[in-house]
This record gives C-alpha cells, sequence and structure tokens, in this order.
C-alpha cells in the first residue's frame, strides 16, 4: 500500500493520521502561525491566521480541514501574506498597544506576529474600548481591551477544566469574554487553576504578579526571608536561558536564589516525603476503617489534596465528596508550617520576622496561600507564592545570567528528598510515590510499580498494583474534565477504585499555568526530566529519608503531626 502525501511549498511530506492540514505542514517544516489553535482543545478557527492556498488558488483554514492525498498547499502567496498583515492590522486597531508597559511585553503572540510581519503602520483608526481590569482573584488578572476575542481561554474553562467561569458575551463589535452577567471572575466558580492565562496569547488574562511584595521582603533588613522550590520548576525555567526542555536546573536555582537575596532556600521534594507518609497512612486507615468512618464506606476512594484548584473544584461543584479528600496539607503547606515552626525560636531570639515565599509552577498556589485554613494566629504558614515565570523574571531583572552560573545544594537542615518527592511534579507521580511508601522495600517491587501503567501523559490512567498481598485499583487523572468524568462514573457505581490522584492542570504540574509556554511534546521532556531526576536519586522511598524521620522520632513532629500538616476544609 503506497504511503499518503501532501505537496507543501513543492515540498513531498508523507501523513498518517495527522487530524488536519496545519499538523502536516509542522511536519514539513513550514511554521504557519495561529492564535486560536490548541490540539487540546477544539478546533475553533476563529483567527484565520493559518489559512493556506490551494492548487487552484482557494483560501482554505489549515486547522480545520482535513489532509487528503496527494494535495498541493502553498503556505506563503502574495495572497496570503496581505491576508495575515490584513488581519493584524485590525486586530491592532482594537487593541491597547502600551507594549512597553503590559505584563506580556516580549513574550506576546500577538506582539511577535506584528514584529515578524513588519507592521510599522496600522492603517486603521484604533478603536481599543476602554474596559476595566478585574483583579479580584488572587491567582489572575482580566484586562478585556487586550483581548482579540481568540476564544482559548473558553475552549479551555470550558472544554478542558469544565469550569465554565468565562464565556462570551454580547454579539458583534460588543462581543468580550467574561463571567455571566459582567461579574468580577472571583464572584464565579473560578478554581484559580490559571489555565486560561496559560493560553491566551496577549495579556487578556495574565497571572497575578507578587514580586512588588517579594523585593521588599528581601531588601528588609529585618526579615528572613526563606525559599521552597517546587519539583516541576527545575525542568521548566531553564527553557527561557537557552537550556534544553527538561533539563535539570535545581542545582542552579538556588545559586539564583542565593544571588537574588533569599536568606536560606530549600526544596519542596523534601515536604513531598511528608506528604507521602502522612496520605499513605491514611489510605491505609481508610483501606481498614473506610466502611465504618466514611458516609458511604470504601465506596469512594481517598482523593490526593495536594492541588489546591483539585480542592477548590471539588468545594464548589461536588462537596458531597469533600470527605474523601485527604485531610493532608498540599507539600507547599506542609514546609511553610514547617518552615514558620523551625525559625520561631531564632526569630524571638534575633527579632526578625520569618518570610516564606514559595517558588511554584501553579498559580492556584497564590489562591491556597491565602485560604484561612492555612493561617495560625491570622500569620499564613507560606508569605508569597511566585511562579516560575516570576522567578524568570527576577533572574533577568538582576542580569544574572542563569545559564552560566555554578549549582549549589540546598541549605541544612531540609536538604534531604527522595525521587519519590520529585516525581510530584508529573502527573502520576503522587501515586508512584504514595505507592512506594506501602510496597515491599525491594528494588522489584518498585519495578513492579514503575510499569503499572501509572506512568504517561494520558487524561485518565486505571491500573491494578499488587501490595501486601492486596489488589489496589487506583486512578491517575489530570485536567479537571477528566477529573469530573471520573468522579460521575464512581457515583454511578460504573468504576470502583481505592485511591486517585488528581491534579488540575492538564499533564500535571510540569503543566502548570505559572510554568514558561510549551506544547505537549515539551511537556513530555519535562516529564522525562522529573524521572531522570528519580532515577539518580539515591533514596527512592520517602519514608527513608533520615531528616524526616528524625522530625517525627525526635523533632518538633513528635505528637504534633497532625496539627502542622493537617487540614480539614468545610463545605
Amino acid at each position: 500500500m503506497s504511503k499518503k502525501y501532501m505537496v507543501i511549498d513543492g515540498i513531498r511530506t508523507e501523513f498518517t493520521d495527522e487530524k488536519n492540514i496545519l499538523q502536516v505542514i509542522r511536519k514539513a517544516g513550514v511554521h504557519v502561525p495561529t492564535f486560536c489553535y490548541y490540539t487540546d482543545m477544539s478546533i475553533y478557527g476563529a483567527c484565520r491566521m493559518c489559512v493556506v492556498e490551494d492548487e487552484r488558488g482557494g483560501i482554505i483554514a489549515s486547522c480545520s480541514t482535513p489532509p487528503k492525498d496527494k494535495m498541493v498547499i502553498k503556505t506563503n502567496t502574495s495572497k496570503l501574506h496581505q491576508h495575515r498583515k490584513m488581519i493584524l492590522e485590525l486586530l491592532l486597531a482594537s487593541h491597547c498597544r502600551d507594549c512597553t508597559v503590559c505584563e506580556k511585553n516580549g513574550n506576546c503572540r500577538l506582539q511577535m506576529l506584528a514584529a515578524r510581519f513588519r507592521l510599522t503602520n496600522v492603517r486603521f483608526p484604533n478603536t481599543h474600548p476602554d474596559r476595566c481590569i478585574d483583579d479580584s482573584s488572587l491567582s489572575i488578572v482580566r484586562d478585556p481591551s487586550k483581548c482579540i476575542l481568540c476564544g482559548d481561554c473558553v475552549r479551555m474553562c470550558n472544554e478542558v477544566q469544565h469550569v465554565g467561569a468565562i464565556d462570551f458575551a454580547h454579539r458583534g463589535a460588543n462581543m468580550v469574554v467574561s463571567p455571566a452577567f459582567g461579574r468580577d471572575i472571583v464572584e464565579t466558580d473560578c478554581v484559580n487553576c490559571g489555565q486560561c492565562a496559560a493560553v491566551c496569547p496577549t495579556a487578556a488574562i495574565t497571572i497575578k504578579n507578587d514580586l512588588r511584595e517579594v523585593w521588599q521582603a528581601l531588601y528588609a533588613p529585618d526579615k528572613r526571608v526563606v525559599a521552597q522550590i517546587a519539583p516541576a520548576v527545575r525542568v521548566a525555567i531553564g527553557e527561557e536561558f537557552g537550556l534544553p526542555a527538561g533539563k535539570n536546573s535545581v542545582g542552579k536555582i538556588f545559586t539564583a536564589l542565593r544571588m537574588l537575596g533569599f536568606d536560606t532556600v530549600f526544596d519542596t521534594s523534601f515536604s513531598a516525603d511528608l506528604t507521602v507518609v502522612e496520605e499513605a497512612g491514611e489510605l491505609v486507615y481508610k483501606l481498614e476503617n473506610g466502611e465504618k468512618k466514611y458516609p458511604l464506606g470504601n465506596s469512594m476512594p481517598l482523593f490526593t489534596s495536594c492541588c489546591p484548584a483539585w480542592v477548590r473544584f471539588v468545594e464548589t461543584k461536588y462537596p458531597e465528596i469533600l470527605p474523601y479528600v485527604s485531610t493532608c496539607k498540599s507539600p507547599m503547606e506542609m514546609f511553610g508550617a514547617v518552615i514558620k515552626e523551625h525559625y520561631k525560636p531564632a526569630d524571638q531570639e534575633a527579632g526578625v520576622e520569618t518570610i516564606s515565599v514559595a517558588v511554584m509552577p501553579c498559580v492556584a498556589k497564590k489562591y491556597e496561600a491565602a485560604r484561612e485554613e492555612f493561617k495560625r494566629n491570622n500569620v499564613p504558614d507560606v508569605d508569597y507564592v511566585i511562579t516560575t515565570k516570576e522567578l524568570i523574571l527576577m533572574i533577568k531583572e538582576l542580569g544574572i545570567q542563569f545559564n552560566e552560573i555554578e549549582p549549589s545544594a540546598p541549605d541544612m537542615p531540609f536538604s534531604i528528598s527522595s525521587g519519590a518527592g520529585v516525581i510530584f511534579g508529573v502527573t502520576g507521580g503522587v501515586m508512584e510515590a504514595a505507592l512506594r511508601h506501602v510496597a515491599e522495600q525491594n528494588n522489584e517491587a518498585l519495578r513492579e510499580i514503575e510499569y503499572s501503567g501509572i506512568r504517561g501523559l494520558e487524561g485518565t490512567k486505571v491500573a491494578e498494583v499488587e501490595i501486601g498481598g492486596k489488589t489496589l485499583r487506583v486512578g491517575v487523572v489530570n485536567g479537571l474534565g477528566n477529573a469530573e468524568n471520573l468522579i460521575q462514573k464512581l457515583q454511578r457505581g460504573e468504576e470502583k477504585l481505592d485511591f486517585v490522584e488528581v491534579m488540575a492542570c492538564p499533564y500535571g504540574c510540569i503543566g502548570g499555568a505559572g510554568q514558561p509556554f510549551g506544547y505537549q511534546s515539551v511537556k513530555q521532556e519535562r516529564a522525562t526530566g522529573m524521572y531522570k531526576a528519580d532515577k539518580s536519586a539515591i533514596i527512592k522511598r520517602s519514608v527513608e529519608n533520615p531528616t524526616l524521620l528524625n522530625m517525627y522520632e525526635n523533632g518538633m513532629l513528635k505528637d504534633r503531626a497532625h496539627e502542622l500538616l493537617h487540614v480539614h476544609y468545610g463545605k
């Protein structure tokens, strides 16, 4: 059977299961511009930047047209060039042009395409509307005046996340993307995942920036500023400094943070180990006592609680399953409590205040840190959360050559972590870490867990694992739409599981909205980088972390683990 092919700009390009012409074009090594196309979402075809010309001179949208055998396509003709420039001019005619003070200056797709097509003049008068900025959320900022109506955020919120906090409103020239009835985003069921900001090509939706407060703390002489770095940050930050995707740069991050002025730096992988120990214990308790202690017995699984967007999703849409959400704090909040408790005696003696800063791939962590449940005596355990993108801005602001600096180690006493703690940053990592904890202590058991089917970037994974003579049926989901589908199957009795890991962001924390933007291939490289870090780790199981064990036996966690490491969410 002869292979199917297309002719792209005179280049014969074979194709198999590509869904549209655009994918074949990219396969041929040609970059056709787009605003509204993402492989993870439905095809919208609104921006028309991806149009191409067929052999009869017809103009077709490459994103929504399936490929045909022996089809001849041109991607760069005089007609197409003028067409794309016209679209850009029309977009700019209704767009805010304060580019130099824009949050996305230098990283805006509209700005990049305007530069690519050398738009030095817009022939149409600027009709940019004066619309109010919505900064009511703790995680994102909405500026409707910078919206180009590509619909990326709407489809992400509705199709992928099943939240539906925003949608199109009005018609024609009055069309806007907005919450229902023009409300502020904080008044909706928004879960603060920030995936809308991740796919927005302009600055219509951006991450709320907390750098001003962090800089003030760093320059204050009476503040001890302590940083913790989430596992997923290490495999993404280097992309902005010329390093390959998935490169483990955690040592360079420690060095950069010290150069920025942080007094002490830690790896959140340590508290991920804490989470594993506590969560695994909770799982064992539920399996042994669930029929007596839970409203529906063991008919519903135990759900992880590391992801604040997932917790918020449960609170707003499925409050009936809150009793089945683990009471464990997230690794960030566990570490925040431990850090504040550790430095409390020294702070009182020296007359300083410890400021806890978390560097996260996640936008929802900003919301989590501000929750009342994570305050003690009205003082938050984590004072500020900055994303990977924000840390990149800080590094660039000080002129640090990230790719050239030497790596260093985290500070004592929380400098040891296991490979299980590191893989928290990729979907399936929390599950694998927990299963390692309850499995037999040998390499064969670890290999069986590794190849059980819980690794991979698929949206939903179900696996059966033999643990201690029992068969556990576990689930791993990423993306809230997949989580909702699984919840409904569980409620209908179509699925029976013992333990479920949920991450709100597609592909897990490596795809968090606070990470540099990357397509699926980039996120795959990040996942590979996480597993490489785990493979090189001396300690594989959280329970083997000596620092952690000492804290339970002789340290601050002795008789205080529940107080410091657990939380109870109300309906």
